[in-house]
C-alpha cells in the first residue's frame, strides 16, 4: 500500500458529524506536546518523574479517576548492558584464544539474547545500578466490568546516537522507492549484535570480532548522547492518552473498565510498562485483559503494525488487530496494516506477560517514524492530524471491545 495514496483518502472519510462529536481538540494536543518536550526526560531520571506529575495531574483534570504515580526500580538504559557484553566478546576475539573465544561469546550471545528475546530475565543488569522510574495511572470506564484494556504511552526520551542519523536511510529510500513500496519491516539490527558474539564461538574470529567491537562502539555513542526532545517518540502517544481520556470522560463507555498509563523508562527496554504488569497481574487476569500500545502517533500515517521483534519477529493478537481496524473504518480513518516493528515498543512488555497486545504507531512516506531518535523529533515536526486521528481510532476501539460499537 502506498502511503502518499493513503494520505491522500484520509481528511475526506471523516464527516462533519465525526468532527463534531468526536475530534479531539488539536490545540491541547500540542501543549501536551510543547509543555514536556521543554524538559529533559531520560529514563529513570527527575526529568521523567516531573512528566510523570504534570501527566497525572491532566489525568485528573481531565475525570480520570484512582490516578497515581507509581514507583517502580529500574536501570534505565539499554547501552551499558549490551555495549559491555558486545565490548567483552570483541576483546576475546582480539585478544583470546579459542577456549577463551568461545566461552566470552557464549556468555555474551546469551546476555544479549536474554536482553533482546521475547522471554526477558535480565540476569545481565543485576550488576548495574537501579534508579527509580515513574508510571502514571487513570481509570476511566466501569470499574466492576469483567472486561479489562490497557493503553499504554510513554513519556521518556531517548538518547540519540549517530546510528539513528537519518541521512543515508532517506537517500536509499529516494533513490529506490520501489524498495520502500515492497518493504513490510526495516532490517533487524540488532541481530548484528547478536551475530557478533555468536560467530565468534562458530569459529568466525574476524567477523565476529568486528561486528562485537562495532557494536560496543555504537552502543558507547548512544550512552555518550543527550536525551532528545522526543516530541514524536512518544510525547505524541502522551498526547493520544490524554485525549483519550478526555473522550471517555465526556462520553463515558460501560461495560469495560479502562486503564491509561504512561510509563516511564520504555527506552530502556520497556522497564516501565514491565514493572506495571508485574505489579498489577494479580488484577489483570490474561483471559480478559487486553494491551494497547501508543507509540510515535505523530508522523503523516497512521499504522497498525503487525508485530515486532528485536530478533525474532512475534505477531500482535490477529482478533485485537481486527477490533482497531475496524474501529479506524467506523471513524472514517485509513490506517495502514502491513509493516512490522524491527525493535520493540510496550506492546512487547505485553506480549512478554502474555497479554492479548497491539501497538498502534505512524511513519512518513518512506515508511520511517519521524525523526527517530533524532534532535530533530521537536513539537514542530509532529504531525497533530494523525495524534488527532489515533484518539478517534483509540476511543472507537474501546467502545467496539465494550461491545457498544461506534458509540
Amino acid at each position: 500500500m502506498s502511503p502518499s495514496r493513503t494520505r491522500a483518502s484520509a481528511e475526506p472519510r471523516v464527516n462533519a458529524q465525526q468532527q463534531r462529536t468526536s475530534a479531539p481538540e488539536e490545540e491541547e494536543l500540542r501543549e501536551v506536546v510543547r509543555t514536556l518536550a521543554a524538559w529533559k526526560r531520560p529514563s529513570a531520571s527527575g526529568g521523567e518523574r516531573r512528566a510523570a506529575e504534570w501527566i497525572a495531574e491532566r489525568f485528573r483534570v481531565t475525570g480520570a479517576r484512582d490516578v497515581r504515580v507509581e514507583e517502580e526500580a529500574a536501570h534505565g538504559g539499554y547501552w551499558w548492558p549490551l555495549g559491555v557484553l558486545s565490548l567483552a566478546a570483541g576483546l576475546a576475539g582480539l585478544f583470546g584464544g579459542r577456549l577463551v573465544r568461545i566461552v566470552a561469546g557464549a556468555t555474551a550471545a546469551l546476555g544479549i539474547w536474554d536482553e533482546l528475546g521475547l522471554h526477558r530475565r535480565v540476569w545481565t543488569r543485576a550488576f548495574l545500578r537501579r534508579r527509580t522510574t515513574t508510571n502514571v495511572v487513570g481509570e476511566l470506564g466501569d470499574p466492576r466490568a469483567a472486561r479489562t484494556v490497557m493503553v499504554i504511552g510513554h513519556h521518556d526520551a531517548a538518547r540519540s546516537g549517530i546510528i539513528f542519523n537519518p541521512t543515508l536511510a532517506y537517500a536509499v529510500g529516494r533513490r529506490f522507492p520501489q524498495l520502500i513500496e515492497r518493504s513490510r519491516a526495516w532490517p533487524r539490527v540488532m541481530r548484528l549484535v547478536f551475530g557478533g558474539p555468536l560467530l565468534l564461538v562458530l569459529g568466525a574470529r574476524m567477523l565476529g570480532t568486528a561486528l562485537s567491537l562495532g557494536s560496543a562502539v555504537v552502543f558507547a555513542d548512544i550512552g555518550l548522547r543527550g536525551v532528545v526532545p522526543g516530541a514524536n517518540d512518544n510525547l505524541s502517544g502522551v498526547a493520544t492518552v490524554l485525549g483519550l481520556a478526555r473522550a471517555l470522560s465526556e462520553r463515558p463507555v460501560d461495560g469495560i473498565r479502562v486503564v491509561l498509563v504512561s510509563a516511564g523508562s520504555e527506552e530502556s527496554f520497556e522497564e516501565g510498562s514491565q514493572a506495571f504488569l508485574r505489579r498489577h497481574a494479580g488484577e489483570l487476569p490474561l483471559e480478559n485483559t487486553t494491551l494497547v500500545a501508543v507509540d510515535t502517533v505523530g508522523s503523516p500515517y497512521l499504522v497498525l503494525l503487525e508485530g515486532e521483534g528485536m530478533l525474532t519477529r512475534v505477531e500482535y493478537d490477529r482478533a485485537l488487530k481486527d477490533t482497531i481496524e475496524a474501529a479506524a473504518k467506523d471513524a472514517g480513518i485509513p490506517i495502514i496494516r502491513e509493516h512490522w516493528l524491527p525493535f520493540g515498543s510496550d506492546a512487547l512488555a505485553g506480549l512478554r506477560a502474555g497479554y492479548p497486545s497491539v501497538c498502534v504507531a505512524s511513519f512518513d512516506d518512506l515508511k520511517l517514524p519521524s525523526n527517530y531518535h533524532w534532535p530533530t523529533d521537536v513539537p514542530d515536526n509532529v504531525d497533530f492530524g494523525t495524534v488527532a486521528q489515533a484518539v478517534l481510532v483509540l476511543e472507537r476501539a474501546v467502545r467496539r471491545l465494550a461491545g457498544t460499537g461506534d458509540g
